[in-house]
């Protein structure tokens, strides 16, 4: 049917009633009443929106509230989310436990409904959005992982067919469009010929500088077409028909992500503030709201108005729900009877549990090799314990951004995620390969390995050089904010990668990294602790990590030695008379320097203990005993030794301690050059020892003669 409202046409489906109409009006004056009761927020595009969020969770999505986590359902992205009430609202429609009272309460302490969405905190909110693209990109992640999914479990169901097969919705605006995260993330969408994937662009015009005109001009459907992307243009944001036909030729598309532009009028169809900068982020004012209720058949004196057969009326979406999931659990028992090893691995996948003993299946690295002592580069060591993984977790999978061969995370003989028609001589896999090509695209691959993880079931990694982590930096906080087990694989981890120079040489990632909360950085001494720390790595379900990796070969160390590297510290080596006056504390490459300078000290008869510290987080999680244990309070002469800057070491080696760090960027020379023109020397360590020893004496008023 079509009706005439304010001057815009609104074209609706058959299945549209009045009871319709007035659920998207409640919604739009929702969205006003709540920005108006809190003082601040974002309005205008909760307003506009409105239709389109209807007609996705009423009747486009296969969703059932009473079941939020339902594997089988269609994911939807709001990556505009400082428009979370367009989320919000039909949360509340919808009856995933939303109500009124939770709109009253927007942005205001405790509530369920934050500025911007919460994954984790809001039931039926799949991802933490509000740095804008980075939704786009986590759809992106969604879809990829649905397929890589489908291809473990029900590969060889036809299209459209599988129990596994399910669709991702994404609604971006102007601001997602133009950050550059969302174009290198569409970019391989398109590339990836992600069919399941469905882009909706609010074209609205309107941004907080007002008319977008002063900075983004482009056609973007003819970038999306440029993409691979297949595209469609609805003329009005009200026109639900046409959004619904536009709607149904993505969903039939199988071989193209979709991308929808839809022209909006912000705030519509309030009188005076639709079309402007004003609507996108301040409340409308009373006397707006009050005209756009009267404009709307609402009585303009009642705030948050909800009829009861409206609410009802909406909240039909849960029976559709569950009669879909039902038809859905039919099918779903009939391939577990049919495939009882794929259903025992989907059931360890939807708990994130890992198989017994599996652990068994990693690499022990030998002391010595062929007669002489072993050295290995932690990044060829993890790469050998992804291959020695493959088989035993089939749910790990991964890749680089262009750099599988420095980063080593390929795993031997396993075939590229790619489109059959693809593949390379080099690289032959197939839609359901293991091995991720992300493309020199690290920001959007952070943000990619995001949506693959909230998708549920598999577990990612993906690589780069250490310093690129400061492209991805905006996803990696996510994660951590999250608390999703995302895992990131950073090799050439200090000046150590030698004469690619000061460009590429990390100095203060590790301490920036480190000030993420909620994220491990791990840095491995050897071949050995990077097994262990892999392991640890794993096993965690509630946090992303980062682990830090050599260029450069290291000696390999005893496994025995090494088993509690999974506790952050350990003591690697203790003083020769069992009671150490002073205790070096390095990670990574440092660790063998330690070791060399431990041998200098204990020859001079200085006892020293070495502690070897991968990750400060492990071990401040430890408790007060175990850390008393290996960092005793008594001895106050310690020395750390990290290639990176010196944040954060104070806190470990106390006021008496001396810190051995690089507070300048590097150089381009061999890494044997560099670390001893910059220090990393088992001498300094010595003489920063000898330092410490003299300060721990006068601070306690004691003498440190050896």
């Amino acid at each position: 049917m079509t009706e005439t409202a304010n001057g815009v046409v609104q074209n609706h489906p058959k299945w549209w009633t009045e009871l319709d109409s007035k659920a998207v009006d409640t919604a739009r004056l929702l969205a006003a009443d709540a920005v108006q009761k809190v003082g601040n927020g974002h309005p205008g595009t909760a307003m506009s929106l409105a239709p389109l969020a209807y007609l996705l969770f009423q009747r486009v999505m296969r969703h059932d509230p009473s079941d939020p986590n339902w594997v089988a359902r269609d994911r939807f992205v709001l990556s505009n989310g400082h428009s979370s009430l367009t989320l919000y609202c039909q949360l509340f429609l919808s009856g995933y436990g939303l109500e009124v009272d939770d709109l009253k309460a927007l942005r205001t302490w405790g509530s369920l409904t934050p500025g911007h969405p919460e994954h984790g905190h809001t039931i039926g909110v799949e991802t933490t959005t509000g740095p804008l693209g980075q939704g786009v990109a986590n759809a992106v992640g969604m879809a990829m992982a649905a397929r890589r999914e489908r291809g473990l479990l029900d590969p060889d169901a036809p299209a459209g067919e599988s129990v596994f097969d399910h669709q991702i919705y994404v609604i971006a605006g102007d601001g997602c469009l133009e950050e550059g995260v969302s174009s290198e993330a569409s970019s391989l969408a398109g590339h990836q010929q992600l069919g399941n994937l469905t882009l909706i662009w609010d074209d609205n015009h309107i941004s907080i500088e007002d008319d977008t005109n002063v900075a983004f001009s482009e056609d973007v459907i003819k970038r999306y077409e440029a993409y691979g992307w297949h595209t469609r243009y609805v003329a009005s944001g009200e026109d639900v028909s046409a959004l619904a036909k536009a709607l149904e030729a993505a969903r039939a598309e199988n071989n193209r992500p979709s991308f929808i532009a839809v022209r909006t009028t912000i705030a519509w169809p309030a009188p005076t503030k639709q079309n402007t900068g004003k609507a996108h982020g301040s409340a409308l004012g009373e006397d707006e709201i009050r005209a756009t209720k009267q404009l709307l058949g609402f009585d303009p004196n009642v705030h948050f108005a909800v009829d009861d057969k409206v609410l009802a009326h909406a909240r039909e979406v849960i029976d559709r729900g569950r009669a879909a999931r039902a038809t859905w659990q039919t099918t779903f028992d009939a391939w577990a009877g049919a495939n009882p090893d794929a259903k025992a691995l989907f059931d360890r996948l939807v708990t994130r549990s890992l198989p017994a003993n599996w652990a068994e299946a990693l690499p022990r690295f030998p002391v010595d090799k062929d007669g002489k002592p072993n050295s290995i580069a932690t990044r060829a060591a993890s790469g050998k314990v992804l291959t020695a993984l493959a088989d035993v977790l089939p749910e790990l999978w991964g890749g680089s951004a262009d750099l599988a061969e420095s980063n080593n995370t390929t795993m031997e003989g396993e075939p590229s995620f790619v489109p059959a028609n693809r593949q390379t001589k080099m690289w032959v896999g197939g839609p359901y390969g293991r091995t991720l090509h992300f493309g020199i695209r690290e920001h959007a691959m952070g943000s990619i390995m995001n949506g693959i993880v909230l998708h549920g079931g598999t577990r990612v990694y993906g690589g780069t050089f250490l310093v690129f982590s400061d492209y991805m930096r905006p996803p990696v906080r996510l994660a951590a904010l999250m608390h999703i087990p995302v895992i990131y694989v950073w090799t050439h981890d200090s000046i150590g990668l030698g004469e690619d120079g000061p460009t590429h040489q990390p100095i203060e990632q590790l301490a920036a990294l480190r000030a993420i909360p909620g994220l491990d950085i791990v840095r491995p001494a050897d071949a050995n602790e990077t097994a262990v720390i892999w392991r640890a790595v794993l096993e965690h379900t509630d946090r992303p990590a980062g682990i830090a990796l050599s260029r450069q070969n290291l000696p390999v160390l005893e496994a025995s030695r090494v088993e509690d590297a999974d506790k952050g510290a350990y003591v690697l080596q203790e003083a020769s008379s069992g009671l150490a006056k002073v205790i070096l504390v390095a990670t990574g490459s440092e660790v063998s320097v330690a070791l060399a300078a431990r041998e200098r000290l204990e020859a001079e008869g200085t006892p020293t203990r070495v502690v070897s510290m991968p990750c400060l987080e492990w071990f401040h999680a430890q408790d007060r005993s175990y850390q008393q244990q290996v960092l005793p309070p008594a001895i106050r002469a310690r020395v750390s030794i990290e290639a990176g800057v010196p944040q954060g070491w104070r806190e470990i080696v106390g006021d008496a301690g001396e810190i051995v760090a690089i507070d300048h960027f590097g150089a381009s020379a061999a890494a044997g050059v560099l670390f001893e023109q910059f220090g990393f020397t088992p001498d300094r360590v010595v003489a920063a020892a000898h330092a410490a020893l003299e300060r721990a004496g006068e601070i306690t008023g004691t003498t440190t003669g050896n």
